[in-house]
């Protein structure tokens, strides 16, 4: 419930008064810093549904995955996926791709993410994906654990490569580690530069 005070001008300090058409003050306070390239994998009707409630891709981190449900007309389970990957793309330096390996792995909040360890994440992938990773897939994993324990906006996932070198090379890969790198499984080819 919002309960309304009504205070004097006078009593509201001169950056955070803002008038508006009713000749009220309104408080006038910095927004917080929102990713503004969230893309999400919508369906025509989920995008209809979004904009018939006037809720921009943004915004859909502010939503419970019920509210999500209700307002997209959409399964628990797919209203828990959209929220997934909008919260997750709020991380500085993560994009669609790496939310949706959050989301493989089984992972539907940053809440979910408190207290683990980016190596391990990293090993569990790759056991799942059934190949090796570019190592700077760990450096994303370290962030996002980071990301999830602090709301540290400054720090990306290069911060992470000195972290994860060092690690590494005092603790190694598992025994359990996929033999082939995910260039060789997915086809990546290298292309010549030309001189």
């Amino acid at each position: 419930m919002v309960k309304l005070v009504r205070i004097s001008r006078n009593e509201l300090p001169a950056p955070i008064r803002k008038k508006n058409d009713n000749n009220c003050y309104l408080l006038n306070l910095p927004k917080m810093k929102s990713k503004i390239n969230i893309k999400l994998p919508l369906t025509d009707v989920e995008k209809a549904n979004l904009r018939k409630n006037k809720i921009k891709i943004t915004d859909i981190p502010d939503f419970a995955t019920d509210e999500l449900e209700a307002l997209l007309n959409a399964t628990t389970a797919r209203a828990k996926e959209i929220y997934a990957l909008a919260e997750f793309q709020t991380v500085p330096s993560v994009g669609i791709k790496f939310a949706e390996d959050l989301v493989f792995l089984g992972y539907y909040s940053l809440n979910e993410l408190k207290n683990k360890n980016g190596a391990k994440l990293t090993d569990e992938y790759e056991l799942k994906k059934g190949y090796w990773t570019d190592p700077c897939v760990e450096d994303q994993f370290r962030l996002v654990v980071n990301f999830a324990n602090t709301h540290d906006t400054n720090k990306t996932w290069w911060d992470f490569t000195g972290e994860r070198k060092k690690f590494r090379t005092e603790n190694g890969y598992p025994k359990s580690r996929p033999q082939k790198s995910w260039v060789e499984i997915l086809g990546y080819t290298k292309k010549d530069k030309k001189t």
